[in-house]
């Protein structure tokens, strides 16, 4: 069923612009682009909105073939939110990547941008809002990924390293309250 709501597609977008962190990850694509040269800001924005779309659409039924429902994907899609925005907010690292050696789409697309948190996200958005408006939220995110990684080194200098911070905090306290939301909207479901 399509049903534009572009309060829903704001909604999904700012859920996912806090989940994918891209303004907070500028640190991380400074730190990539010096150890690896140039980053193909059009290549990974591109792997990253394909790997979102597919698991968002195929996400479902891949938990129905392991026995997994929506509501309990959700409650534990909380949970991740939950750990994602303790360390936005606290500075602290509970999740490390492993150190790879090329940067367009390792690590960059996956697991920076379309990470297991993004994936979560996804699915528990799913289980709220219609698709596609999802849809739509994941191509302006991308958009605004693109945008940020094409000037990164100029946002950097812009905002400053206090810049980011504050930045990042608020939205870790953003993504905290929208893991209570989650969890609080599906937990009733695991009992019925």
């Amino acid at each position: 069923m399509m049903e534009l709501d572009i309060r829903e597609i704001i909604t999904v977008g700012m859920v996912l612009f806090a989940v994918i962190d891209i303004v907070g990850s500028i640190p991380i694509i400074v730190d990539l682009r010096a150890k690896h040269g140039h980053i193909e800001s059009e290549k990974a924005a591109i792997v990253a909105a394909v790997i979102m779309i597919v698991f968002l659409f195929a996400g479902e039924e891949l938990l129905k073939l392991i026995g997994i429902d929506v509501n309990s994907f959700a409650v534990a899609g909380s949970f991740v939110l939950f750990f994602l925005a303790l360390e936005m907010i606290l500075g602290i690292r509970i999740y490390r990547d492993e150190e790879a050696s090329s940067a367009s789409i390792v690590p960059l697309a996956f697991p920076l941008i379309a990470g297991a948190g993004t994936m979560t996200t996804l699915l528990s958005l799913r289980s709220q809002f219609y698709t596609i408006n999802i849809v739509i939220a994941i191509i302006l995110n991308i958009i605004l990924v693109y945008i940020v990684l094409k000037s990164s080194s100029k946002i950097e200098k812009m905002l400053g390293e206090n810049g980011l911070g504050v930045i990042r905090k608020t939205f870790g306290v953003v993504l905290l309250a929208i893991a209570v939301k989650l969890f609080a909207a599906n937990v009733k479901g695991l009992f019925v």
